[in-house]
């Protein structure tokens, strides 16, 4: 009889994105489909500013959204306090030290024209992504906050996939 051990690490279950504007920040990724509400309401513990290594404390007011199913992959959206050593609003491609949101969607075509409603603040174009035995549709743009986001128009239900989706040869 084998035993299971546990992985060490869990699938990513949310990210946090520090916006300007946690309500506009929501009805963007409503906007997206992630229309579950995980959480709202207020952080008011000073243990949420510690863990975020923030000198001084202030209530947070926080929105998790998710989309339907299972608790990961959520986006947890904090409105902090803006004070003049803020980041501009980052706009255009990719740059080092950035990572961008991944999600699949449907149909580009219908989540886009929404997505540009609610202030998305930069788009690129949709291309047609090859990658070995199959093509797709992807796009990268910006949410409000400059965060951004890859969208890719595949079924939904292919997250819930557990393993590769072909084969590679690692680099390392």
């Amino acid at each position: 009889m084998s035993t299971v051990i546990p992985p060490p690490v869990s699938a990513l279950i949310r990210s946090a994105l520090f916006v300007r504007d946690r309500k506009r920040s929501k009805r963007f990724y409503q906007a997206l489909g992630l229309t579950n509400l995980y959480f709202e309401g207020v952080l008011s513990h000073p243990s949420a500013s510690e863990v975020l290594g923030l000198c001084e404390h202030r209530p947070y007011e926080v929105s998790i959204v998710k989309s339907e199913g299972p608790n990961f992959g959520m986006v947890g959206l904090f409105e902090i306090a803006r004070s003049d050593t803020d980041e501009p609003v980052r706009s255009g491609p990719a740059r080092c030290g950035e990572s961008a949101l991944v999600f699949y969607v449907d149909d580009l075509d219908v989540v886009l024209p929404a997505l540009s409603a609610a202030g998305a603040s930069w788009t690129g174009k949709a291309v047609t992504f090859e990658l070995g035995h199959f093509c797709q549709r992807e796009i990268c743009l910006r949410d409000p906050d400059g965060f951004l986001l890859n969208l890719v128009e595949r079924p939904p239900s292919g997250q819930m996939q557990s393993g590769p989706e072909m084969e590679f040869t690692p680099l390392d």
